[in-house]
């Protein structure tokens, strides 16, 4: 009897499946996507109702030979990649390679499921389906899109700016975000205001500590201190009377259990994890973890879904799990449901264990150590949502006090008190920023009765001053992005890495700080392209995008309408946009070597300060600003209050290979350099929610030589670092994870976290892939013109093929 062969994405997810389906089923994986658009050509036809020209992805036609040998044998094929667009469109790209002319070639289906369980896999193969050509289409549309985008602008930008950049629709607008940010902190003004605080004794501790809050039943703005000292001179030797004591229960509600977005943000709050780090974790707790006596499993359900559905066997599950970890108390009478967005997908499920009964205490020690903490983080929040909600009273005190200005003033202080944890004593949700809910749970309240005088104790009059908003960290940036409807949250991973690493954006104690080179790219889209690169537009396209995958929405229609638009803009842009490279500012500085004016010019490295006298006079300083704001700010040469304690000559920043340090501008006449840490001051440690395996203190983030690190805080009586993870098991020992490392001259290389007891270590980083050819147990990363590619380590083995990564800016021709 022929066996069935089954198709998915990796190697872990295939062997997972495998011991689930038994031995009438061969599981092979195809790496992932075996079609896409060539990297070095458009290929779409605007002309031709925007038709893609797929081709094999370099290094897969071997492994497609191997799957047509397999289905040619095989009583069925099912394509069981992941339930979402893009495992749609490998299904599709596998049916095209595997169908048979034959009219005895084997049936094709399609099998989807959101867990990796026994149940949930024979449950999809008792019903297999057929590829959804409206998902498949979505899918395309988004392809061609970021290909339109990507291989029409790049060029303009590697000709007005610098060779090697790239544009992106949804790229460009998170950039957008964080460079508009920027600049309204950079413009905000801070204003001054007072508060008024009064501490009171009632007949029984602790302190009645209340703030001024309205003056004559009207609120009260304190804008100086003029003002603050005039209330605090009006309020001398006043009584203080209880005007009312107001005591009311109140309650909070459990959070909804994960969905992609909301677990990226939490990872990121609660365990400084990247996204990106986040969903490879996650993949892994999908696919399956190997764990002792059983073989891979699958632990948590598929983690690409913006859906609060849980399933009924699941909740019946979790419900028996809170009755007998919990109690009764803790347990609703029915089981709590969400609301999931308007244009969730809920044929997917939220993110859960796919057994609420396996506890984390259980995987301790069998997972990594991150994969392990994510999972708990995931199972905490599965099982607190469906508890029941904690219970606070909520006492406001307010107090009176006659002026002797003839003006009435009220005090207000507010306090809760815990009455009931509820899903509390599980989880409890991370915040970007403390608000009135901590303040009053800090707040312990004495008690009083309303017209009890209360007897002073003292006044603190304080100074205050208004504040920018925040800077985007990633927990911050993927709630914007998904509040504003731009991309999709599985897409958000290479968003942020695409933008850090075209060095757009850098990371400033874990938030994102616009680079000169991104805002110079933002204003000049934007300038151009400023509909397009819009939120609200883009926006809109998601949603045409989730029509498309309804049936709603045809995608050549949707594609003619955008790239109309798009191309006028392109062509006015051809013609327009600032030519960067080209451009010269004035300035009023003289060249101190040939006495000729000296221009703001635009380099490899950003803006720089330059001789018109070039070629003869090849003079040059360094310059702090961003171009596009010269004409507003004037600019400032960096460094231009230290001066050279040699020559005298102003000292400019520069960079070299361990960072920024300060140089003489008088080089190479002068070689005078001084350390960064010489003239600023040191960053501050930035203290973290996680706590120090080693001795319990909290941990830290640093910044050393080479840049951010994180350790304990108690150093150096505790000396812990926390090794930096990439997310790969050693490919040596099989035990340990792969972790980065620096030599002693800075360059980054990667060794096993087992070491000395196992010596791995490797130049390239290393992937969690096995190479298709020699069977070698990992492939390293490598950046080639052509873009990122998997290369096998083996220097008998010359297998290499692309990796998979955002959008690549075109070859141009005489490049």
């Amino acid at each position: 009897m022929s066996k069935s062969l089954v198709i998915v994405e990796s190697p872990t997810k295939a062997k997972t499946i495998g011991k689930y389906l038994g031995k009438n089923f061969v599981v092979k994986a195809s790496l992932g996507h075996i079609k896409d658009l060539p990297k070095n050509d458009l290929a779409v036809a605007t002309d031709r109702d925007f038709e893609p020209k797929y081709i094999i992805i370099e290094g897969k036609k071997k492994l497609i030979g191997e799957l047509k040998a397999a289905a040619k044998g095989a009583e069925t094929v099912y394509l069981a990649a992941d339930p979402d667009r893009e495992g749609e469109a490998i299904c599709y790209h596998l049916r095209e390679e595997l169908e048979t002319r034959a009219k005895n070639g084997p049936a094709i289906y399609r099998v989807r499921f959101n867990e990796i369980t026994p149940g949930a896999i024979q449950r999809a193969f008792e019903k297999p389906a057929e590829v959804n050509a409206n998902l498949v289409n979505a899918q395309q549309a988004r392809r061609v899109l970021d290909r339109l985008v990507g291989y029409k602008i790049s060029p303009l930008l590697w000709d007005k700016v610098r060779r090697g950049l790239s544009a992106g629709r949804v790229q460009t607008v998170a950039l957008r975000l964080i460079v508009e940010r920027e600049r309204v902190i950079r413009a905000f003004q801070k204003e001054e205001y007072w508060t008024i605080d009064v501490q009171l004794n009632g007949k029984k501790p602790p302190v009645l500590h209340t703030r001024l809050v309205k003056r004559n039943d009207g609120n009260l703005e304190i804008p100086d201190q003029g003002a603050a000292d005039a209330i605090v001179a009006a309020l001398g030797g006043a009584a203080y009377v209880v005007d009312s004591v107001l005591t009311k229960e109140k309650k909070r509600n459990a959070v909804p259990p994960f969905i992609t977005s909301t677990l990226q943000q939490e990872a990121a709050r609660k365990l400084r994890f990247s996204v990106k780090r986040t969903m490879m974790l996650a993949q892994r707790l999908y696919e399956g973890i190997e764990l002792p006596g059983e073989g891979s499993v699958g632990l948590i359900t598929y983690m690409r879904t913006d859906s609060t559905r849980v399933s009924a066997e699941a909740l019946t599950e979790v419900r028996e799990v809170i009755g007998k970890r919990y109690g009764a108390r803790y347990l609703p009478s029915s089981p709590n449901f969400y609301r999931s967005k308007k244009d969730a997908q809920d044929a997917h499920e939220a993110i859960r264990p796919t057994y609420a009964n396996r506890a984390p205490d259980e995987l301790q020690g069998l997972l990594a150590e991150d994969e392990w903490k994510l999972y708990r983080l995931i199972w905490m929040r599965f099982v607190a949502s469906q508890m029941m909600p904690a219970v606070f009273d909520q006492t406001t005190i307010e107090v009176s006090a006659a002026g002797s200005d003839g003006n009435r003033y009220l005090f207000r202080a507010t306090g809760s008190v815990p009455k009931f944890d509820g899903f509390l004593a599980v989880y409890e949700e991370g915040k970007d920023q403390k608000d009135d809910e901590d303040e009053e749970l800090k707040n312990r309240l004495p008690q009083v009765e309303t017209g009890e005088t209360l007897k002073f104790r003292s006044m603190e009059p304080e100074q205050h001053f208004t504040e920018p908003p925040p800077r985007f960290n990633e927990a911050t940036l993927v709630k914007e992005l998904e509040s504003d409807g731009v991309g999709r949250p599985s897409t958000y991973a290479s968003i942020l890495s695409t933008i850090q690493e075209r060095e757009y954006v850098k990371k400033e104690g874990g938030r994102f700080v616009p680079t000169e080179l991104g805002m110079v790219v933002t204003d000049l889209l934007v300038e151009s392209f400023d509909d397009i690169f819009d939120v609200r537009y883009t926006a809109r396209m998601e949603e045409e995008l989730d029509g498309i995958e309804e049936g709603k929405i045809d995608w050549r229609e949707a594609l003619t309408e955008f790239y109309g638009k798009f191309q006028k803009d392109l062509e006015h842009a051809e013609q327009n946009m600032t030519d960067i490279k080209r451009m010269e500012k004035p300035t009023d500085l003289v060249c101190d070597k040939c006495g000729k004016p000296m221009v703001i010019k635009w380099g490899r490295h950003g803006s720089f300060i330059a001789c018109t006298g070039y070629p003869e006079c090849t003079n040059t300083r360094e310059l702090t600003v961003d171009l596009p704001d010269v004409d507003k700010v004037g600019f400032t040469e960096q460094g231009d209050e230290e001066y050279c304690e040699n020559c005298g000559r102003p000292m400019v920043l520069k960079k070299g290979r361990f960072g920024t340090f300060y140089a003489c501008s008088g080089y190479p006449d002068c070689k005078t350099t001084k350390r960064i840490g010489d003239t600023e001051q040191k960053k501050a440690d930035v203290p973290l929610e996680e706590k120090c395996p080693v001795c319990g203190n909290h941990l830290v983030l640093k910044y050393g030589r080479f840049g951010e690190f994180t350790a304990c805080s108690n150093y150096p009586t505790c000396k812990y670092v926390k090794q930096k993870t990439i997310g790969v098991t050693c490919p040596k020992c099989h035990k340990g994870e792969i972790i980065e490392r620096r030599s002693k001259r800075g360059k980054t290389f990667y060794g096993c976290n087992r070491y000395p007891e196992c010596d791995f270590v490797a130049w390239g980083k290393p992937l969690s892939e096995k190479c298709p050819e020699c069977g070698g147990e990992y492939l390293i990363e490598k950046w080639l013109k052509a873009g990122p590619v998997a290369q096998c380590p083996n220097p008998e083995c010359k297998h290499k093929h692309p990796i998979e990564v955002a959008e690549q800016a075109p070859a141009i021709a005489g490049s």
